[in-house]
C-alpha cells in the first residue's frame, strides 16, 4: 500500500483540474464562486431518522455555486468565498482545512457545469435511508458476504449492512462516535484502528468526506476493492478515476 500525503494528494487534485479541456478559459476569467455552510434541513431536507452525521456531528455541508451549477462538500471547516476560481486553486491545501472544502465544492460545481460528474448535491429527506438499503443491495449484489470495512459513520449504511453481512467493521473520526456500540458493531478510532481494520478487510466502503478531512490518501491504493461513497467526491473521484458508489439521482 502507498500513502499519498496530504500534500501530494492536494498537488494532483488541482494537476488534474487545471489539465482539463477547455478550462483554462475558466480559470481566466473573473468568475463568482459562492460557497455557505448549509442547515441540515437544506442539506438532507426532513429526515425521519435524526443520527445522520450532519445532524449530529460537527460537519456541515458547504455549497458553491458556478455559472449555475451546484457543488457540495461535507466538512468540518466551512467557510465563504466570492471571487475568481484562480484564486482558489492558490490555497494552501495541505495546511488550512478550510481552503480544502472550497475547492471540493468548487471542483464539483465547475466539473458539473462542465458536464464531467454527476450528483454533486446531497440526497434529500427519504434518500438518506434509501440510499441505505440500495448499498447493502449492490454490495451483497456484487461481492457476496465480504468482510466490509465501513469508514465513516453513516447510520443508514451501517443499519442496512450490518443486518445484510456477517463481518463487518467501521471506523470513525468523531470522539463522540468511538467507542459505541452501533447496529451491533463497534465503532473504532479511523487513527488508531485505521491499518489493522484495513489488513482485515475484503472489501473497503469509504466516506468521500476523507477528501476535505486530508485523509482520502490513506484509502488510495489500498490493495483491497475499495468503493468511494457520497456527493462531496464527485468532482475528485471523476478528475483520479475513482470508483464511487451514489444513488442520489434516484431520489429527486
Amino acid at each position: 500500500m502507498i500513502h499519498m500525503t496530504t500534500k501530494d494528494l492536494y498537488a494532483k487534485i488541482v494537476a488534474e483540474f487545471v489539465a482539463l479541456p477547455g478550462i483554462e478559459s475558466e480559470l481566466s476569467g473573473n468568475v463568482t464562486i459562492r460557497a455557505r455552510a448549509l442547515t441540515p434541513e437544506e442539506a438532507i431536507g426532513k429526515t425521519e431518522r435524526k443520527d445522520y452525521p450532519i445532524l449530529t456531528g460537527k460537519d456541515v455541508m458547504i455549497e458553491a455555486e458556478y455559472k449555475g451549477s451546484f457543488g457540495q462538500a461535507f466538512t468540518d471547516a466551512p467557510a465563504s468565498y466570492f471571487g475568481p476560481l484562480r484564486d482558489i486553486l492558490a490555497l494552501p491545501f495541505d495546511t488550512d482545512a478550510h481552503a480544502r472544502g472550497l475547492l471540493i465544492a468548487t471542483i464539483n460545481a465547475v466539473l458539473g457545469h462542465m458536464g464531467l460528474c454527476n450528483r454533486m448535491v446531497h440526497c434529500r429527506n427519504d434518500g438518506p435511508k434509501r440510499c441505505g438499503k440500495d448499498v447493502a443491495d449492490y454490495i451483497a449484489g456484487q461481492y457476496g458476504d465480504p468482510r466490509l470495512l465501513l469508514v465513516g459513520y453513516q447510520p443508514s449504511m451501517l443499519e442496512n449492512l450490518s443486518a445484510r453481512l456477517s463481518h463487518m467493521r467501521v471506523l470513525d473520526l468523531n470522539p463522540d462516535n468511538i467507542g459505541e456500540t452501533r447496529y451491533g458493531i463497534v465503532v473504532e478510532d479511523g487513527i488508531m484502528e485505521r491499518q489493522a481494520a484495513m489488513d482485515w478487510a475484503e472489501l473497503i466502503l469509504c466516506t468521500g468526506s476523507t477528501v476535505c478531512n486530508g485523509t482520502l490518501g490513506d484509502y488510495l491504493d489500498t490493495g483491497k476493492p475499495t468503493l468511494f461513497y457520497g456527493t462531496t467526491l464527485a468532482g475528485v473521484a471523476a478528475l483520479l478515476q475513482l470508483p464511487r458508489l451514489c444513488f442520489a439521482d434516484k431520489y429527486l
